[in-house]
C-alpha cells in the first residue's frame, strides 16, 4: 500500500497541475506519515543530503557556460559552420538545423537553448528559401533535443550522479549516438527538400575554410572539456567552471559581442534555470528514500527481471516505459526517479551502467519532442508569430521521431556505438 499511494499520489498531484518537485515531494511526505512511525524531518534532511554533492556544481556552471557562448555570438557562427558542409545538399538547410544543433548541444548541454539559439536563425531563413513554416518550426523543434545528447549534457551529469557512473565516459559515450541521430534524422530534410526546394547553395572549400576560422572558438570548448576530464587536468566539476571562463574569455575578447548587460541576463536565466532542476533533484532525493524505505526499487527491479530471462525483450521493455515517461515528465525528474530501480537490473544482466546511462538519455529526450510534455514544441511554436503547438503535432513530427527511434533501437542493441569512445579514451 506504500509504494502504490507513493506513486498515486505522485501522478495525481502531477496532472493536476502543480511543480513536479512539490509532486515529488508531496509524494514521499503523505505515504511516510499514514503508513510508517518515521519522523517527517526526515524529508528536509534528505532534501538537504540531496543537495549536498559537489558533482552537482556541474549543472549551474554548463548552463551559465552554455548561455555565455549563446549571447556570445556563438549560434550564428555554428549556423555558417553547418551551411558551409551541407548547405549544398537537397533540403539543406533542415540539414543545417541538425548538423548547427549537434555544434550547439556541444556547447549548452540544454535542449531549450539549442532550439531558441538554432531556430532563431535557421526558421527565418527557411521561410525565405520557401521550405514550409510547419516544417521549418517542427525540424528546429525536433533538432534541439541533440542538444541533452551531445555532450556537456545536463541529464548525463543528473544520471551520473544519481548512479555513480563516470560522466566523462556517459559524455564521451554520446557522442557517436548523437552523430548517428543527425545522420537520420537528416533524411527527411533531403527527401523533403529534393521535392520542394530547389538547391541554391553551393558548396565552396573556400566557404568551409572561413567559416571554421571563424567558429574554431566555439568548438574547442568540447574539446577542451573532454580533453581536460580524460587528461586528469580536471573534474567534470571543474570542467564545467573552466567553460564558463573560456566562454567569457570568447564572448569579450575574440567574438566581442558580449556585454555586462548580457551577462547579468545570463546569470539570472541560469539561477532560475538551475534552481528549477535542482528543487527537482533534491525532492527526488526525498522521494527515493522512502522508495527505499518501501523496498520498491527491489521489488519493482525483481518484478521486471521476472517478466522475461532474456536480454533483449528485457531491453524492449525498459524501453516502452521509458517512452511513455518522457511524454509526460520531465527529463532530469525521470532520471532521478527510475535510475535507482534499473541499476540493480543492469548488474543481474551484465548491462554496462554507461551503455544504458545514454540509451536512458536518447530515450527520455524524445519526450522533449512528444507531446502532451514536448518542451521543446512549445519553445518552437514561439520562433514565429502565430504558429500554436498543434501546428508543429504533425507528419514531419513522427517522421523525424520514427527516425529516432531507428537510432534508439540501434543505441540499445549495438552498446559500442555508445562504448567505442569511451574504451579509446580509457586505454
Amino acid at each position: 500500500m506504500m509504494g502504490l499511494s507513493l506513486f498515486l499520489i505522485f501522478f495525481v498531484v502531477a496532472f493536476l497541475g502543480l511543480p513536479i518537485a512539490l509532486a515529488l515531494v508531496a509524494a514521499a511526505t503523505i505515504p511516510l506519515a499514514l503508513f510508517t512511525n518515521t519522523s517527517l524531518m526526515v524529508i528536509p534532511q534528505r532534501i538537504f543530503v540531496s543537495m549536498d554533492s559537489f558533482s552537482l556544481m556541474a549543472l549551474p556552471f554548463f548552463m551559465i557556460a552554455g548561455g555565455l557562448m549563446v549571447e556570445g555570438g556563438v549560434s550564428r557562427r555554428l549556423v555558417n559552420m553547418a551551411n558551409s558542409l551541407v548547405g549544398h545538399l537537397p533540403g539543406g538547410l533542415a540539414v543545417v538545423a541538425f548538423v548547427a544543433s549537434a555544434f550547439m548541444g556541444a556547447i549548452s548541454g540544454s535542449a531549450t537553448a539549442t532550439v531558441i539559439a538554432i531556430g532563431s536563425i535557421v526558421v527565418p531563413a527557411m521561410i525565405e528559401a520557401g521550405y514550409d513554416k510547419k516544417f521549418s518550426v517542427t525540424t528546429c523543434a525536433t533538432a534541439g533535443f541533440l542538444g541533452t545528447i551531445i555532450p556537456p549534457s545536463i541529464p548525463m551529469v543528473t544520471y551520473s550522479v544519481t548512479t555513480g557512473a563516470s560522466t566523462g565516459d556517459v559524455f564521451t559515450g554520446g557522442i557517436l549516438p548523437g552523430i548517428l541521430l543527425v545522420i537520420l534524422m537528416s533524411i527527411w530534410g533531403v527527401i523533403y527538400g529534393k521535392k520542394h526546394v530547389p538547391i541554391t547553395h553551393k558548396f565552396s572549400l573556400r566557404a568551409v575554410g572561413k567559416s571554421f576560422l571563424e567558429g574554431i572558438w566555439s568548438l574547442l570548448m568540447p574539446i577542451i572539456i573532454l580533453g581536460g576530464i580524460y587528461g586528469g587536468i580536471f573534474t567534470p566539476t571543474e570542467a564545467a567552471a573552466v567553460a564558463c571562463l573560456y566562454g567569457l574569455i570568447v564572448g569579450f575578447f575574440l567574438y566581442r559581442e558580449l556585454n555586462w548587460k548580457k551577462v547579468y541576463k545570463i546569470m539570472k536565466d541560469s539561477a532560475v534555470s538551475s534552481a528549477m532542476v535542482m528543487f527537482i533533484v533534491a525532492a527526488a532525493g526525498a522521494f527515493g528514500f522512502v522508495m527505499t524505505q518501501a523496498n520498491i526499487p527491489t521489488k519493482m527491479s525483481q518484478f521486471i527481471i521476472g517478466l522475461s530471462d532474456n536480454k533483449i525483450v528485457l531491453l524492449l521493455l525498459i524501453n516502452l516505459l521509458l517512452l511513455f515517461m518522457g511524454t509526460f515528465m520531465e527529463t532530469n525528474a525521470a532520471i532521478l526517479i527510475v535510475s535507482p530501480i534499473f541499476v540493480p537490473i543492469c548488474q543481474a544482466f551484465d548491462i554496462d551502467l554507461v551503455h544504458f546511462g545514454v540509451m536512458m538519455v536518447v530515450n527520455l529526450s524524445m519526450g522533449m519532442v512528444t507531446p502532451p510534455l514536448g518542451v521543446n514544441l512549445f519553445v518552437g511554436a514561439r520562433l514565429v508569430e502565430g504558429m500554436t503547438v498543434k501546428d508543429i503535432i504533425n507528419r514531419h513530427l513522427f517522421i523525424y521521431l520514427g527516425l529516432a527511434l531507428i537510432g534508439l533501437l540501434l543505441v540499445t542493441f549495438i552498446p559500442e556505438i555508445v562504448l567505442f569512445l569511451p574504451s579509446l579514451a580509457g586505454g
